[in-house]
């Protein structure tokens, strides 16, 4: 049976318990993802005239040996250094799910559907399986005011039906960290939190038409004082979850390390390889473990 149909067969089995409705189609969310799928998610990088080989080159060329002790710079594709790292993290992985926690937004997602491409694996947004549900975003909002707890319980419903399949990357909502229910679902998988300054959240916001919808008080677009006010508020409420992922990728750290002041320079491709970086510590430790138990 294909893994997509096993996944929607189970949450609308199990649905019901949580849900007043029944749960949607999840064809059109979950996704077999290959290493050769032609989708890009990121905008193209400009090139750069090598001065001393006269080589055209991107900014994050590698430079390789040439014959006879001559280097050359070769033009290496991000998504190629992600699908080479992600071969090399995959095995290890053992089939793990990926749960990536942090504040909403495009570049969580946007990661979130790279490492699925990447590994081989399906991807589902929890929040949008909630919403789907419940016949919308804006039903679903309504549901939420109406009923916080019968909410929160289809969250939990979501987020147990996805924590006990495998070889998932889950782009968490916020209510994967607000219950030690559900936080416990994420032990089943390897937690990872995005984490994205709140200035760069906030300027994200302002300019999406969907931002008066993500602001919990405001109709209408508020000023940025006001949406960091707003943002500082939900971050303080969800920080404590957020630390207590297996391994973090910060935006700030990533465009450190890249030496770039600009972060909406900062890719996708550039946050995974650093997912994936994490992920790939987190499994040799855990095989160093296992090996240390060993009996000689």
């Amino acid at each position: 049976m294909p893994f997509g149909l096993a996944m929607e067969i189970r949450l609308r089995a199990t649905a019901a318990k949580a849900l007043p409705f029944p749960l949607p189609a999840l064809r059109n969310h979950a996704r077999p993802c290959s290493f050769t799928g032609a989708v890009s998610y990121s905008k193209a990088k400009p090139v750069a005239f090598h001065a001393r080989t006269g080589a055209i080159r991107s900014p994050n060329s590698k430079e390789v040996p040439r014959a006879h002790g001559v280097k050359m710079s070769v033009a290496v594709p991000e998504s190629l250094l992600v699908k080479r790292t992600a071969i090399e993290v995959v095995d290890d992985l053992k089939g793990t799910s990926l749960f990536l926690v942090g504040m909403n937004c495009t570049m969580k997602t946007d990661l979130g559907k790279i490492l699925a491409d990447s590994l081989r694996y399906y991807y589902f947004d929890s929040d949008s399986l909630v919403q789907q549900a419940a016949g919308g975003a804006s039903v679903a909002k309504t549901f939420r005011e109406e009923d916080e707890k019968g909410f929160q319980s289809a969250e939990t419903e979501v987020l147990k039906q996805l924590s006990a399949m495998g070889r998932l990357v889950v782009c968490a909502g916020d209510g994967a960290v607000q219950s030690a229910t559900n936080l416990s679902y994420l032990r089943y998988g390897i937690s990872i939190w995005v984490d994205v300054p709140l200035d760069y959240l906030a300027n994200e916001f302002l300019v999406s038409e969907a931002a008066a919808s993500i602001m919990s008080t405001t109709q209408e677009t508020d000023s940025f004082s006001k949406v960091m006010d707003e943002l500082l508020q939900q971050y303080n409420q969800l920080k404590e979850g957020f630390a207590i992922a297996d391994t973090t990728v910060s935006l700030l750290k990533v465009a450190s390390q890249l030496g770039r002041e600009d972060l909406t320079s900062v890719t996708a491709e550039d946050m995974a390889l650093e997912a994936l970086k994490g992920i790939q510590k987190l499994t040799r430790v855990k095989k160093m473990m296992e090996e240390a138990g060993r009996p000689f």
